[in-house]
């Protein structure tokens, strides 16, 4: 061992502390000799406590000075200066109660104003089921909505049924021949009162169905079937198999207004932005446009806001989002099988999920911020995702076949599904919305003023 190591030894034995010794510090004068580690020396008497200590000590040392004399005269002292007591060291004043720093009130109040949401009970099993015979399973068609006056419209084979939600009773609109039918797509205009109806030989038929009366047929705007529908207004939108898009002002003898040229195979998907400024249409060429009515009223008819080429399989799938007004949800068919998210004023895919199967329709929970996907082979479900996260809430089975169709009711608790297995289910998926509450009513200005008669 070096010098070194054994200078540093030697220090090591008279300054540094060893395991588990308690650590004393010189004092440079008995003043600071004191109980460093209280913090408040005035609250103490040390005169008192340096009294009782040496005289315990005096006691002790010289024990044939005390005398019982003297001892019952201590006594008299001691009552006389409050000397009688038994902890040396102490304070004299309590130490200060604590500060609260928020009201005791104030996270009980806060609690009573937020209560817990309670988490949703989402029934696994449909409440209702109906027949839906000779529903034609054709992934590229739209057979089934639901109208502003609560009315179910459902097309089986050549005929359109109307379903009354609130009553419950059915009747037939209308039955198609032959060379008109099959019924290819239904869609209700915003007054729930009439009704769209695409057909086979590529026209488009308008009904009041209150009246049950045909008013008018759109024809010239496509070669062939007309398998998707969607109204703005009272602009119809039409997508057929061509793959042609036609805006019709249904108000108007010439009732063609635009035509969107971007899709090489058949349009089977077609929805508008709640503003009715955006126009998302998808097709069996695996193409999504995002179509905007002042860029192609102004221009030429393919100019398209963005040509979105990311799924893999046919795009029939399409929602906007209600809570965000940019927000776009396509569902890919079975060679894709994703849900995918979309910024319409950027174009940039905000996100992309694998659901396992073909995604046939998709619908937003009006009242919360969530997704509902019905899906085809191998479960045929209904899956509801939690939105941002896209964690799954519920599986919906009961379906045999593939679910190609969902409707949703006006207040935006319940769903129809129809599926190849030709029944039409209802599902309380979205639970039941809360009740607003009525606005108080505003007092009349200037009432307190006599009026002029």
């Amino acid at each position: 061992m070096d010098a070194g190591s054994l200078s540093s030894s030697s220090n090591y034995n008279s300054n540094s502390r060893g395991p588990l010794q308690e650590q004393f510090i010189q004092r440079k004068s008995s003043r600071e000799n004191l109980d460093r580690f209280i913090p408040n020396r005035s609250a103490m008497d040390m005169g008192y406590a340096q009294s009782m200590l040496t005289d315990s000590r005096k006691g002790k040392e010289n024990p044939a000075v005390s005398s019982p004399s003297r001892e019952a005269y201590q006594r008299k002292l001691a009552e006389a200066l409050n000397m009688n007591r038994t902890r040396i060291l102490a304070f004299k004043n309590k130490p200060p109660a604590p500060v609260d720093l928020y009201p005791k009130d104030f996270f009980s109040s806060q609690s009573q104003d937020k209560p817990a949401k309670p988490r949703r009970h989402i029934p696994q099993t449909s409440e209702r089921t109906l027949d839906a015979p000779d529903l034609v399973d054709d992934y590229y068609l739209n057979l089934l909505d639901w109208g502003s006056a609560n009315v179910l419209a459902i097309a089986l084979a050549n005929t359109v049924y109307l379903w009354d939600a609130s009553t419950g009773s059915t009747s037939e609109l209308e039955t198609f021949d032959d060379e008109t039918g099959p019924v290819t797509s239904v869609s209700w205009a915003p007054d729930g009162r009439h009704i769209a109806i695409g057909l086979n030989n590529s026209e488009v038929q308008l009904w009041d169905s209150t009246a049950t009366k045909q008013l008018r047929t759109l024809r010239g705007c496509h070669s062939s079937r007309v398998g998707s529908l969607a109204w703005n207004n009272n602009i119809l939108t039409t997508g057929g198999m061509d793959g042609c898009i036609v805006n019709n002002d249904v108000r108007v003898r010439s009732h063609i207004v635009e035509t969107y040229r971007g899709h090489e195979q058949e349009v089977c998907g077609l929805k508008w932005s709640a503003s009715g400024q955006q126009l998302a249409s998808g097709g069996n060429d695996n193409l999504l446009h995002i179509w905007d009515r002042s860029v192609a009223s102004s221009q030429s008819s393919t100019q398209w806001l963005h040509r979105l080429e990311d799924h893999t399989a046919a795009v029939k799938a399409l929602a906007w989002c209600p809570f965000q007004s940019n927000l776009l949800a396509s569902g890919g068919g079975g060679g894709d099988r994703c849900i995918k998210f979309w910024n319409t004023h950027t174009g940039a895919c905000l996100n992309s999920v694998d659901t396992g199967s073909q995604v046939c329709s998709l619908l937003w929970n009006k009242n919360e911020r969530e997704l509902l996907s019905s899906h085809g082979f191998t479960q045929n479900q209904l899956t509801l995702w939690k939105y941002p996260s896209m964690v799954k809430m519920a599986e919906l089975t009961g379906h045999t076949s593939r679910v190609l169709y969902m409707a949703q009711s006006p207040d935006g608790c319940t769903v129809a599904s129809a599926a190849g297995d030709e029944t039409l289910r209802f599902w309380n998926v979205f639970g039941v919305p809360e009740v607003a509450k009525p606005a108080p009513k505003a007092s009349e200005p200037f009432a307190h003023l006599n009026r002029i008669r």
